[in-house]
């Protein structure tokens, strides 16, 4: 039994020989991981952040390096954190491990793996420690295989992924945190003494209250472009823990794993438990260096399909809500068409047959056709999205059910129920999540997008939706012993069906929903195209959340949309143009259906995708470089996206507050040649007359040391002035 199966292909062994010598240099482009493996003794953790020179590897020992165990077990010393704690087959709850081997190999991605073999001294417990890097990326991951060698089971009380110890010093935390409709808020805080927790015990959605992402400046309060950053992120789409003890000593202790609460596994004898990877990654150039660092593995490694371009679509949610009708439907897709749009998706309430899906308590799981909404089915909605040029897609929520449906009334052993309970519900008052660790499940969920897929091929896109945690702990799959499993064999049984389901359908982009941003994971993202970061679109609050969101995400998989005014979670009225302006800063959507708009809001939406359009490949593959946050509060909000070969840019730049005589900073710009001439064109303008410097050339070292002047208000006639001002900027190499 191997956890995250998936995420671990099985390696090629195309080269697999002996590391000589003590010491293993885990190295990337740009980064080093020093170890130091002495047979008989326990793995060491030397150093880790920017490369290292050979001669500098060899001064490590008198230089004073880290020296710590790598994988610290838990029984011996025992006042410590540990990253394993076993009880072994006799209770024995000590552990004690040793190297015994090193070996390298290259996986199917080219990518090189190196596995450091360890056993305990007294017990024929293997722990393998494996570290991954890939050519031209800066992200090492980690991750820990325990085999149980022993007579019986083996009970794993806690089983991290992975451990790193930081020097003490004036080290701060960046982190994410929020709740539903207010995701991915960012919080900057120097390390204290004691332990800073951030964990998750959804079940589900693992994004929504904290993300398993972090970032450790080490430099004191962190900054965007300069100084020295650690990036961790826990791939896993389960209930985690990530931990910083610091202790007596001169570290800061870094843990990230599974979260172990309720969760302890047993172990049977031959059985390999296998823990999701860490990514870690550094980078002198401050926050956004790390996250073009994970952009970039990102995209290429973990993002399904992460080079090819996402479309513009508009989505049927706050059009119609669950008022889903074929002449409706049909009229979204030609609104959709004549906008420039690409791909219109059909939301929550298309089926149900016995109990229609007219409100959100009932149908989850019935997954037919309403006919008596859509008389032509989906057939008929495909031709018609055919016939206006758009594609089409739908959307599911696979893993749920409800009291009133015909999937429960057949089968209420399917559901995750704890014994001589009643049966906690959730959305709706009825609705009940699948149990995952059932295999019957698994195929049941899998024929869902199978059955979907294969009557019509010609869906283009599924908007995956999960919208409760799970609520309650029991399962009426596992054995009475094997409860604690709940959890972790539930994300087993996910991960198993995904694979099932991209192995069928590999081309179908599939949207990770989760009662909004629950899911924004790279847990979830080698089989997810992108996620909703928020069922709130409001701009204003937007730009916040896609800002945190940014750290560790990459443009490509963050689905942005321009929503109605008034805001439908927030009721502030937002202009159109900033609200355009916010969304192209991800991947560009529109909630806001166009039937609805005047010819004006009509012009600046269909000017906004024309625009997108045009600079998708930059914002979508390009570097992203945060120029001024909006949680600085100086009233202003900046960042800019650049390609690979510094030949074109785009740059952002939203006021977010407004006050009479206020002043706001001039912001310079990043990540350009400044060797280059860059000529200026503003995208999505609704000035009566161009910005000074439209069409003018500057050198990117004069951008870099000085930016451009942004007016705080349009050139627009006086009724159409308000309190909102943004402003968008290609910046083309001559």
């Amino acid at each position: 039994m191997k956890i995250q199966a998936s995420l671990l292909p099985a390696l090629a062994l195309l080269m697999a020989q002996p590391v000589y010598g003590e010491v293993v240099d885990i190295s990337t482009p740009g980064t080093s991981l020093i170890l130091d493996a002495v047979k008989g003794q326990p793995l060491k953790i030397l150093y880790y952040g920017a490369k290292l020179s050979d001669a500098d590897k060899g001064m490590l020992d008198v230089a004073g390096g880290m020296n710590l165990n790598a994988y610290p077990v838990y029984g011996l010393n025992p006042q410590s954190e540990a990253a394993l704690s076993v009880t072994h087959t006799d209770g024995n709850r000590t552990t004690d491990v040793a190297v015994q081997d090193v070996k390298t190999s290259t996986d199917k991605d080219g990518a090189k793996v190196t596995t450091v073999y360890m056993t305990d001294t007294a017990y024929p417990l293997n722990v393998n420690l494996n570290y991954r890097t890939y050519p031209g990326q800066d992200v090492i991951e980690t991750w820990a295989e325990i085999e149980n060698g022993e007579k019986g089971t083996v009970t794993l009380n806690r089983f991290m992924s992975g451990y790193l110890p930081v020097r003490y010093g004036n080290v701060w935390l960046s982190s994410l945190y929020g709740t539903w409709a207010d995701e991915a808020n960012l919080t900057e805080e120097p390390l204290p003494h004691g332990v800073r927790m951030i964990k998750n015990k959804d079940g589900l959605r693992n994004s929504h209250t904290s993300h398993g992402e972090v970032m450790l400046s080490l430099d004191g309060k962190p900054r965007e472009n300069e100084g020295r950053v650690i990036g961790a992120a826990l791939c896993y789409p389960g209930n985690y823990k990530l931990f910083v003890d610091t202790d007596d000593s001169n570290y800061h202790h870094f843990f990230a794993g599974i979260n172990e609460e309720n969760s302890e596994y047993h172990l049977k004898k031959g059985e390999t438990f296998t823990t999701p990877e860490l990514a870690l990654t550094y980078s002198d150039e401050g926050l956004s260096g790390v996250s073009r660092n994970f952009h970039k593995w990102g995209r290429k490694y973990r993002l399904h399909d992460g080079d090819k371009e996402r479309k513009v679509l508009l989505n049927s949610w706050e059009g119609v809500y669950f008022g889903i009708n074929e002449e409706v439907m049909a009229g979204m897709m030609e609104d959709i068409a004549s906008m420039g749009g690409e791909l219109f998706v059909m939301d929550d309430g298309w089926f149900g047959d016995k109990y229609p899906r007219d409100v959100d308590n009932s149908s989850l799981g019935d997954w037919v056709v309403d006919t008596n909404k859509l008389p032509n089915g989906i057939n008929g909605l495909l031709e018609t999205a055919k016939k206006n040029g758009v594609k089409f897609g739908i959307w599911i929520e696979p893993e749920m059910t409800n009291t009133v449906s015909e999937l429960y009334e057949k089968h209420p052993e399917y559901i995750i129920k704890a014994p001589k309970r009643e049966v906690v519900k959730g959305r709706g008052g009825t609705q009940l999540v699948l149990d995952l660790a059932n295999p019957k499940v698994q195929d049941l969920v899998f024929e869902v997008v199978d059955t979907l897929m294969t009557k019509y091929p010609e869906i283009d896109y599924i908007k995956w939706d999960a919208n409760a945690p799970i609520m309650e702990h029991g399962s009426q799959y596992l054995t009475a012993d094997n409860q604690s499993h709940l959890y972790i064999d539930y994300h087993k049984g996910l991960i198993k069906t995904l694979d099932r389901i991209r192995a069928a359908h590999p081309n179908v982009t599939i949207q990770a929903c989760a009662s909004g941003g629950g899911r924004a994971n790279w847990g979830f993202l080698p089989w997810f195209d992108e996620f909703w970061l928020s069922d709130n679109n409001d701009a204003l609050q937007r730009v916040y959340m896609q800002w945190g969101t940014s750290y560790f995400f990459p443009a490509i998989a963050m689905a942005s949309h321009i929503s109605a005014s008034p805001n439908h979670q927030t009721f502030r009225r937002i202009p159109t143009k900033f609200r355009a302006d916010v969304a192209m800063s991800g991947r560009l959507g529109l909630e806001m259906q166009p039937r609805d708009m005047n010819d004006e809001d009509k012009a600046i939406c269909r000017q906004a995708i024309n625009d997108y359009k045009k600079i998708r490949p930059i914002v979508q593959f390009g570097d992203l470089y945060r120029l001024q946050s909006p949680y600085d509060k100086k009233g202003v909000a900046s960042l800019m996206y650049v390609t690979p070969e510094k030949d074109d840019a785009v740059f952002y730049w939203w006021k977010i507050e407004t006050f009479m005589g206020q002043q706001l900073p001039r912001i310079p710009m990043a990540g350009l040649d400044p060797d280059k001439t860059y000529t200026v064109t503003e995208l999505n303008r609704i000035d009566n007359e161009p910005l000074p410097y439209e069409g003018k050339s500057f050198t990117g070292r004069y951008l870099m040391d000085n930016g451009l002047e942004m007016p705080l208000t349009y050139k627009v006639d006086y009724n159409k002035n308000t309190d909102y001002a943004s402003r968008v900027l290609r910046l083309t190499a001559k």
